[in-house]
């Protein structure tokens, strides 16, 4: 009987000298999460609490482009070009808005850098979000009037320099503020719920103001003439 106890005695054993690292571990992680939240919502908040001001930017890009290039783009052709400069558009009217507050940004970024979890999977999608929002903030808002008529003085044949290389950028790291990792729920503690709710409504009105400007973006293209 004894000899055949042996070996549950062994397990039992080890699972008591491994469970101080996995208890650790878990502390760590949970650690981890909340500082996300936190930086995370701090993210978030910041573009909800501009949404009014980010609308009348945009209002005033409408009617800087009416003013400024009208029909520039009248009679092109609908090609891969005119793609590009209607991307050109929707990087001009995300990066307007972001330019709003770049220090958030940059905030974000410094929060979250070092941040480690168990789950590889888990710190993969947190430092490639985090990558994609240091990249966007660093972006140059185009000149869209400037490069449409570029375009208009070839012929409409060739794009400017600066259309495909700023698209391939801006599509690459196109992120609106807050991500909510799929894997970080398993560790979030009972004091951070509350933080996860006020994040999720305020990335809802995020949501809905990115919807609304799609009419913005429409009524630009149709402006220039583009598409």
């Amino acid at each position: 009987m004894g000899f055949r106890g042996a070996p549950i005695l062994a397990v039992v054993l080890i699972a008591m000298a491994f469970a101080p690292c996995a208890l650790a571990s878990s502390s760590r992680d949970v650690a981890a999460t909340s500082r996300y939240l936190h930086a995370n919502y701090a993210l978030v908040h910041a573009a909800y609490s501009r949404i009014k001001r980010i609308e009348s930017r945009l209002r005033g890009l409408l009617a800087q482009i009416r003013r400024e290039c009208p029909h520039a783009a009248a009679g092109s052709p609908k090609t891969e070009q005119s793609v590009e400069l209607g991307n050109e558009v929707i990087g001009t009217l995300a990066l307007t808005a972001i330019h709003l507050d770049i220090p958030a940004g940059e905030a974000f970024v410094a929060a979250v850098r070092g941040l480690s979890w168990r789950s590889a999977s888990l710190r993969r999608a947190v430092r490639g979000y985090a990558a994609k929002v240091s990249r966007m903030i660093s972006l140059p808002i185009p000149n869209i009037c400037g490069d449409v008529q570029i375009w208009a003085g070839s012929g409409f044949t060739a794009l400017p320099s600066f259309t495909e290389p700023f698209d391939t950028a801006f599509l690459g790291s196109w992120v609106s503020p807050g991500f909510l990792p799929a894997g970080l729920p398993r560790y979030e503690s009972a004091s951070v719920h509350r933080l996860v709710r006020s994040t999720e409504r305020e990335e809802s009105g995020i949501v809905e103001l990115e919807a609304r400007e799609v009419v913005t973006w429409g009524k630009i293209v149709d402006t220039i003439g583009l598409l």
